[in-house]
């Protein structure tokens, strides 16, 4: 299987960014942006805050994070799919990016649309903050092994978990993703 070759998108500073995406936020599938590393001004000033603030006043979302080189790393950043779901952390940035005025239409419609089917009320937590579903807690008080596993990650393990769990969207997902994890810590895969 051949690798597919990653493109880095440069921009000079957040306005750039910013008036990139006004032109192609509609047109675009997409970019793998590069960012400046701690105190890097060339080629590129434009912050990893900066650039999330600024897609999200778009409608668009941060993906995966890849190394490039000693004064850049790139991250992917995509329009938001319909049915994508939102972090607490990207609320508040869009609840503070509102007060400031800048959400643009694009973002504002996405923001609309997740609050009307209810992925906004669904929100998952991070990785510091991600709670242990009552459920879960359950299953795992009913599997040593699974207990004991479960107890051994690290937050960043936990986290890969739980959050399959805290983002289901009904009880019968939520119950058959509470089997498949019991299973997996059960066996050790």
């Amino acid at each position: 299987m051949t690798a597919v070759a990653i493109v880095p998108f440069m921009v000079t500073d957040a306005a750039a960014w910013r008036a990139w995406l006004d032109t192609n936020e509609e047109s675009s599938d997409g970019v793998w942006l590069a960012l400046a590393k701690k105190g890097t001004v060339h080629p590129t000033s434009l912050t990893y805050a900066e650039a999330l603030d600024e897609a999200l006043c778009s409608g668009w979302i941060d993906g995966q994070k890849r190394s490039h080189d000693a004064a850049t790393f790139l991250q992917r950043f995509t329009p938001r799919r319909a049915r994508s779901m939102w972090s607490q952390r990207n609320l508040e940035h869009v609840e503070r990016l509102t007060r400031e005025g800048r959400i643009r239409p694009r973002g504002q419609a996405e923001i609309d649309r997740a609050q009307a089917d209810g992925r906004w009320d669904r929100a998952y937590a991070g990785s510091a903050t991600i709670v242990v579903p009552a459920e879960f807690e359950h299953a795992l008080n009913a599997s040593p092994t699974a207990r004991a596993r479960f107890d051994a990650l690290s937050r960043g393990e936990r986290y890969s978990v739980l959050h399959p769990l805290v983002t289901a969207t009904n009880d019968e997902a939520l119950s058959r993703r509470i089997v498949k994890a019991i299973d997996r810590l059960d066996t050790g895969v």
